[in-house]
């Protein structure tokens, strides 16, 4: 299950700074704009496609934004992700 796998790895990250674990399956990397902005980082995934059928054109769309509070005494300059 989608839960057991994202405690795998929680637990296999031994990072006791990690803030936020964002799914974004289904997404390739250049859909995806991470920024850390105001005491925020914001994670925006974007996906669209464009389909030519019998009917005519079929569009289909999907996005995810979160936004995740830094917490007190952490500077922006500190984030990094990775995906």
């Amino acid at each position: 299950s989608m839960q057991r796998r994202l405690n795998s790895v929680l637990d296999s990250s031994h990072d006791d700074k990690l803030l936020a674990l964002v799914d974004v399956e289904g997404f390739v990397p250049k859909e995806i704009t991470v920024t850390v902005k105001d005491g925020k980082v914001k994670v925006l995934a974007e996906h669209r496609e464009e389909h030519t059928t019998s009917r005519g054109k079929e569009y289909n769309y999907k996005n995810i934004m979160k936004e995740i509070s830094l917490p007190p005494g952490v500077s922006e300059d500190e984030v990094t992700y990775s995906l």
